[in-house]
């Protein structure tokens, strides 16, 4: 009996409390339980959340849960800080340590290898990575962790993102202060949303924790309803997709014809989606059965008619929390600033620590004596420059929150292209103010086929085999094999097909089938969550396929 409880409240790498695990809903329903009790007074009711918060992140990756209670901690104690700061200068530096801070740890985190890799080829040295909080924790506490090996804490940049975007709202004066740190601490660490989003803004969720708890019949109906949506998505469409046809194909491009290369490619973009927003949808569930209120972190992508309009839609607490913290700050679409060219200069150096050669410098020399140039001899398009590099520089960091490497940065280059050539386009576009059917369908389609086509780095392992990816595509189509490939892939095709034509239904079917549902009775609910389980368990994998956005 010891062993069983014992083996339940310690850290099993291999068994993580996440919401394809059936652990994780008893887990949940141990939490119900608890909360029934506390739920009527709020300081007890936050401060029970965050315990349980800790202790989810902890079940997901161990020790690594004193790392969230220090981000914590720190930026609890900047913003009050800042708050009896007298002095402006005061204030910025409280907020400059909590950027510092942040950036520190993410960067050592998640970066490390980049670096290490970089300084090895550029210095012509075999550096090894060396975890020196582990190797002093060894020292200090007799532990025995690994020193030659960092290992990335699972929703590292969800969470200090959180706690930036807090110090930067409480410098600017958007939000006070939270006074109880056990009321920040449970903002920050909120189990539903910790590990994988959607980033959560003080000023969003901190006026909730002082709300007294209510969920109406009709708001559990709703939350029933996103928990079963997000599983679905997931376990039934996105893992057997994976499973079945992607990851095989992405991992030997070569091997396949271009037709299932650009299947492939089609099929991950379908993926991706359900996998990240499934995440979303049962956190959303999860929240809601707690009394407490998500953002909407997806808007049916697929169906954008632009560039620009998708990225109002996809992963909208990210670009939402990109264009108010990084975009907006270096000038957006009125003009540059330093903090641009901060900004190109950082870009700049990890462009040539990716890439250490002779032609990267003169690539980076010739792009900036090209912007001198322009900026001495035609002033008229000065506003054009500024305001292009701005967004060129938004989605390049975009792609490097998601991994240091090329691929990265070539994936958010081409968006930031992508939405400069929309966005001059859209000035002399015929159907600017109105669009028959016919012309949205079309702009609908080819925004998917460009998203599509960005992901082939994005995905790719390396530039390598997207090379060989495209090149199949380009070359290898082999028209001739449809038939026969689709035969023999007649089950994912069809989760294929069908995974789309569910996505561009329109809203008001979705809307009504939610309401549907959750006026229902306890009894078809049930009934509903019944067959959706049996049917997730019919398809799903043997292997546990973690959720896609864990890694960022």
């Amino acid at each position: 009996m010891m062993d069983q409880l014992w083996h339940w409240f310690s850290y099993q790498a291999d068994q993580p409390l996440i919401f394809t695990q059936t652990a994780f809903w008893f887990f949940f329903t141990v939490v119900i339980l608890g909360y029934a009790v506390v739920y009527p007074r709020k300081g007890l009711r936050n401060a029970y959340l965050f315990f349980i918060s800790l202790f989810f992140y902890y079940k997901t990756s161990g020790l690594f849960v004193l790392l969230l209670i220090f981000s914590t901690l720190t930026d609890y104690q900047i913003g009050w800080q800042m708050v009896r700061s007298r002095t402006a200068l005061n204030r910025k530096l409280w907020l400059a340590l909590s950027i510092f801070i942040n950036l520190a740890v993410l960067v050592y985190f998640k970066y490390a290898y980049f670096f290490t890799d970089a300084f090895n080829a550029l210095m012509h040295t075999d550096h090894e990575v060396y975890n020196l909080l582990a190797h002093w924790s060894n020292g200090a506490f007799g532990t025995s962790f690994r020193a030659e090996k960092i290992f990335l804490p699972v929703g590292i940049s969800f969470f200090t993102f959180q706690t930036m975007s807090y110090a930067i709202d409480v410098y600017r004066g958007d939000v006070k202060p939270v006074r109880n740190v056990l009321d920040f601490g449970f903002y920050v660490s909120f189990f539903p949303q910790l590990v994988a989003g959607p980033i959560v803004r003080a000023s969003e969720f901190i006026p909730q924790l002082y709300q007294p708890y209510s969920v109406t019949r009709q708001q559990f109906g709703v939350a029933l309803f996103w928990i079963l949506n997000g599983l679905l998505k997931k376990m039934l469409l996105a893992d057997y997709l994976a499973v079945n046809f992607i990851d095989r194909i992405f991992a030997n491009p070569g091997s396949f014809s271009g037709f299932e290369n650009l299947s492939a490619l089609f099929g991950y973009s379908l993926q991706v989606y359900a996998d990240f927003s499934g995440y979303t949808d049962i956190a959303i569930g999860v929240a809601a059965l707690l009394g407490f209120t998500l953002p909407v972190n997806f808007n049916s992508p697929y169906k954008a008619n632009s560039v620009a309009d998708f990225w109002k839609r996809w992963h909208i607490s990210l670009s939402t929390w990109l264009r108010d913290y990084l975009y907006i700050p270096m000038g957006g679409n009125r003009s540059g600033s330093l903090f641009s060219y901060i900004m190109i200069t950082f870009i700049c150096i990890f462009l040539f620590l990716i890439t250490p050669h002779v032609q990267t410098v003169l690539i980076i020399l010739s792009l900036v004596l090209a912007l001198i140039i322009a900026y001495r001899l035609l002033p008229g398009i000065r506003k054009h420059i500024d305001t292009n590099i701005n967004l060129m520089l938004t989605m390049t960091i975009g792609g490097l929150w998601h991994g240091a490497s090329l691929n990265m940065i070539i994936w958010g280059g081409i968006n930031g292209a992508g939405l400069i050539v929309y966005k001059y386009w859209n000035r002399i576009s015929p159907w600017r103010t109105k669009r028959p059917i016919l012309v949205r369908m079309t702009a609908v389609l080819l925004t998917l086929t460009f998203i599509t086509f960005t992901r082939t780095w994005f995905r790719g392992e390396s530039l390598d085999k997207v090379e060989i990816m495209l090149s199949q595509i380009a070359y290898h189509f082999n028209a001739s094999l449809i038939p026969q490939v689709v035969q023999g892939y007649a089950t994912v095709f069809a989760f294929l097909l069908g995974g789309y034509v569910i996505h561009w239904l329109p809203g008001a079917w979705k809307d009504m089938l939610r309401d549907r549902f959750a006026r229902s009775g306890l009894f078809i609910q049930g009934f509903v969550a019944f067959l959706a389980m049996v049917l997730i368990y019919q398809v799903m994998s043997s292997d546990l396929q973690p959720f896609i956005y864990f890694v960022f």
